[in-house]
C-alpha cells in the first residue's frame, strides 16, 4: 500500500499575475531553476527543494500519464497538470493550490485530489480567490 494521491489542476492565470508567482509555478513544473529564497516552503526533510508538478511519463499508481504544461494565451496563462503526489507532500501542495487560487482568473473548479485507492476525488474550487476544498457528500443507503 502506498500513500499516493492523484492531483489534477486546470486553471487560467491573468496576464497581470506577479512574475514571482509565474517563476514559482515554472519551477514546480520543472521548467525553471529554483528561486534563491531560502524561506521557500518547498523543502524535504534534508532541506532540498523539490518540484511538485514536474513528473512526466507513465504514472506508477494512478494510471495514465503524468503531465504539466503552462501555455501563454492572449489573456495570460493556462495551466494543466496531472501528477502523483505522496502524502508527505500534501502540505506543500495545499500551499501551492492556495497561491494558484489567489492568483487564478478561473472561478469555480480548478482541480481535484484523490487518494489513489478511492473512487471519488475532493474538488479544489476557487471562490473569489480563496481555495475551497469540497469533499463528496457521503452516500447513504438507498431508501425503500
Amino acid at each position: 500500500m502506498s500513500d499516493v494521491y492523484a492531483v489534477d489542476l486546470a486553471l487560467d492565470l491573468p496576464a497581470s499575475v506577479a512574475s514571482a508567482v509565474l517563476a514559482d509555478l515554472r519551477w514546480h513544473l520543472g521548467i525553471e531553476d529554483a528561486a534563491d529564497d531560502p524561506a521557500d516552503d518547498m523543502t524535504d526533510e534534508t532541506g532540498d527543494m523539490f518540484p511538485l508538478l514536474a513528473a512526466r511519463g507513465p504514472a506508477a499508481r494512478i494510471g495514465g500519464v503524468l503531465v504539466g504544461e503552462l501555455a501563454r494565451t492572449a489573456d495570460g496563462w493556462s495551466l494543466t497538470a496531472r501528477q502523483e503526489v505522496h502524502a508527505e507532500s500534501l502540505p506543500e501542495l495545499d500551499s501551492l493550490a492556495v497561491r494558484l487560487a489567489r492568483n487564478s482568473g478561473t472561478e469555480g473548479v480548478i482541480g481535484q485530489i484523490r487518494f489513489y485507492e478511492e473512487d471519488v476525488p475532493d474538488l479544489l474550487v476557487s471562490r473569489a480567490g480563496e481555495l475551497v476544498k469540497m469533499a463528496p457528500a457521503p452516500t447513504g443507503e438507498a431508501s425503500g
